[in-house]
Order: structure tokens, then C-alpha cells, then sequence
């Protein structure tokens, strides 16, 4: 079997969402990002609606959302930044997000996400993390296909993790109702169904000209990590211990700044070096490797997994009913 080239580009981690796309004129193109009123989130809009495109920051917390859009028309120039209510945990949010949405959409990140959440379920009984990081996106992204398709070579961007080496999709235990609950792990789960959900909406819905990929940001200082406490940190150290071997030295933590997370989406949502190319999991700004043991970088071998991605689609339309 042929083995598949990574892509590359002339862009690093040290990289920033403007340096990405510079020279890209996105005029005349619509945009969606989730989480878009804190974090990566903020400048994954600017940089797009800096760009030309008109961008409507999907979010929770609307006040902030308008906040949010106000400071991206000043500092861009762009009027065309709008807010609508998004709840990714409330599927009746979902709907009522997707229905109000009329004409294409040529862009979609799917970039808020919650971290090492204590245990909590929706009505649903869905556990939190599972349920915000995938399954809002899931029928977000699902509801929205005919406003993709008819944009004519749609671009779809999952907010992954490194995080996802912690753990694959249990299918037997999505919502950890027969073994403990841990936050890690069901992060981990999360992060790696973010990535086959490219996979599989890649496959999917290549006749339509759609396009998904999935990246992992960086280490970033962000609103993200609001339930890293000390035990957090103490058990995450944990599971990184585990993932790189008994006695392994730790990689030294390094983080990016807000600008330099935003890249990698930035360039799966706008840049001309990523046309065609779809089902994919990117970091700095590069595909990533295969994950190689002891390290905590690259994609695991699960994320890309064919038959996860389409059991894990099966299982989202169900539990989504």
C-alpha cells in the first residue's frame, strides 16, 4: 500500500493566524466560529474577518459575543461580524441555529470546547465533555451540510488535541456510566472524536467539494484551562507519564500565544495551500506524524481509524435521534 505524504507548509508553531493569511482575500465568503468570544476562538474571527469574510461568532455567552464582535469590526475594518446564540450541550440550540441560517456557508470551525470538566451530564445523560466538544458540533456541522454544500468547496475545522492520545472512543462506555469517571480520559475521548469526525465527514462529503480537518493548537493560555486546578494539573501529569513511559523525563511545558494557537485553524479554514485536502489531523501549522511511543505528539493511530469514524458517526445520528 502506498504510504501518503504528509503536507507541509512554510508555516512553524512560532507562526501567527495574521502570518497564515496574509494575502488571502476572502470577500464574498461566510464564515462560522464556535467559541468565538474567548481564546483561540477570537482570533480565528479576526484573522478570517480581517481577510474580507463576514463571520458570525457562534456562542453562549452572546454579551460577550457582541463584545467580542464590536472589537473585531474596529480593529478590521470588517462590519459584516454578527452574533447568534450557540449552546452546544442543548440540541433544541442547535436546531435553532441551523434553522435560522439561510444561503451558503464556505467556512465552519468548530473551535469552542470545554477541558478536564468535573462530572456532569446534559438531560440527555450525555457526560459533558463528549456532549460539547463532539456531539454539539456533530449536529451543528450535520444540520449545516446543505448551506456547505452549496457553497462549493466548504471548508470544515475540528479543534482537536494532543490531548486525544489519551484515549480513544469507548463506544461501550461514551458517558462513563460503567467505569469512574475521569476527566482526562473523557477529554481524551472528546479530542479524538473531533478528529474522526473530519475523517468520516471527509469521506462523506467529498462529492459535495466539502473538506474536513482536524488540528491541535498548542499549549495555550486561555479560558480553556478554568478547571485546571492543582489536582487537574497532578492527574494530567499522570496520564502524561503514563502515555510516555515509566521513568520517561517529561517534555518541558510550552505554550503559544493566543495569535500563534490561532494559526493551524486559520490555515485549515483559508489557506489556498490546504485545497483538496480533507480528512486530515494538523499541528503546527503541518501534518502530523504518526505518533510515535513516548512522546506526546503526532496522531494516534485511533483518530484516523476508518471504521471509528463511521461507527462513531452511526452512534452520534443515533444518539442525536
Amino acid at each position: 500500500m502506498a504510504t501518503r505524504t504528509g503536507i507541509t507548509t512554510p508555516f512553524t508553531s512560532r507562526s501567527t493566524a495574521s502570518d497564515v493569511i496574509a494575502g488571502v482575500d476572502l470577500t464574498g465568503r461566510r464564515a462560522v466560529v464556535t467559541g468565538a468570544a474567548s481564546g483561540i476562538g477570537v482570533e480565528t474571527a479576526r484573522a478570517l474577518a480581517g481577510a474580507g469574510a463576514e463571520v458570525t461568532l457562534a456562542v453562549r455567552d452572546t454579551e460577550a459575543g457582541h463584545r467580542t464582535a464590536e472589537a473585531i469590526r474596529a480593529t478590521t475594518g470588517n462590519e459584516g461580524v454578527r452574533v447568534a446564540a450557540l449552546d452546544l450541550t442543548d440540541p433544541a440550540s442547535v436546531r435553532a441555529f441551523t434553522a435560522a441560517w439561510q444561503g451558503p456557508l464556505h467556512i465552519l470551525v468548530n473551535n469552542a470546547g470545554v477541558m478536564a470538566a468535573p462530572e456532569s451530564r446534559t438531560p440527555q445523560g450525555w457526560e459533558l465533555q463528549f456532549a460539547t466538544n463532539h456531539l454539539g458540533h456533530f449536529a451543528l456541522t450535520a444540520g449545516l451540510h446543505g448551506a456547505l454544500a452549496g457553497a462549493g468547496g466548504a471548508r470544515v475545522v475540528s479543534v482537536s488535541s494532543s490531548g486525544h492520545l489519551f484515549s480513544p472512543v469507548v463506544f461501550d462506555d461514551l458517558h462513563f456510566t460503567e467505569r469512574p469517571y475521569d476527566p482526562w480520559l473523557a477529554y481524551g475521548q472528546s479530542k479524538t472524536a473531533n478528529v474522526l469526525f473530519a475523517v468520516e465527514a471527509g469521506r462523506r462529503w467529498a462529492d459535495d467539494g466539502i473538506t474536513a480537518n482536524a488540528l491541535m493548537p498548542g499549549g495555550i493560555r486561555t479560558n480553556l484551562g478554568r478547571y485546571m486546578d492543582e489536582a487537574q494539573m497532578g492527574l494530567f501529569m499522570t496520564h502524561l507519564q503514563a502515555l510516555l513511559g515509566e521513568g520517561a523525563p517529561l517534555p518541558e511545558m510550552s505554550f503559544k500565544s493566543v495569535e500563534q494557537g490561532a494559526a493551524t485553524s486559520v490555515l485549515l479554514a483559508a489557506s489556498p495551500l490546504l485545497d483538496g485536502i480533507s480528512g486530515r489531523y494538523f499541528e503546527d501549522c503541518d501534518e502530523a506524524p504518526p505518533h510515535q511511543p513516548g512522546t506526546n505528539t503526532g496522531v494516534a493511530p485511533h483518530a484516523l481509524d476508518p471504521e471509528a469514524a463511521e461507527r462513531l458517526w452511526q452512534v452520534s445520528e443515533q444518539l442525536l435521534g
